[in-house]
């Protein structure tokens, strides 16, 4: 197992169990990250209040692997995120939607580039953000 596989993985298991601290430490101080909710994230600062945002949405979740990766420097995971909804919801706009209560199953993939100091670079997550809000109940009724 090498660098980014060793990093891809802290990160998951810091994410699922909502360790802020870590999330923020295993980014470069100028990395860059882009995920569908949040769009393109810049610095370490802005990448772990978006974490911070989704453990506190989502904090007992769990994460299942499907397929893990390694090509060179970039580590990349399929798999589903898992959780109940009991923290609020941060919107892009700022807004706050309340806890909905409801259990939620995501299949996402990340990738993750990683420097030679060990910090992840470039973050990329893809997940259907439209199932997200079906299975939260914020989309109308079809």
């Amino acid at each position: 197992m090498g660098q980014a596989r060793e990093v891809m993985d802290r990160l998951t298991e810091a994410i699922t169990t909502a360790d802020s601290k870590t999330i923020a430490e295993l980014y470069a101080q100028d990395a860059v990250a882009v995920t569908p909710d949040g769009g393109e994230l810049h610095g370490r600062d802005d990448i772990a209040t978006y974490w911070r945002a989704m453990t506190e949405a989502v904090p007992d979740g769990s994460y299942e692997s499907v397929h893990s990766y390694e090509v060179g420097n970039t580590a990349i995971d399929e798999g589903f995120f898992s959780g109940r909804n009991t923290g609020p919801i941060q919107l892009p706009t700022g807004e706050t939607l309340a806890p909905t209560q409801k259990e939620i199953r995501i299949r996402g993939v990340d990738f993750a580039t990683v420097d030679d100091s060990g910090h992840i670079v470039d973050y990329r997550l893809y997940f259907d953000e439209m199932d997200f809000l079906g299975q939260l109940g914020l989309l109308p009724p079809t």
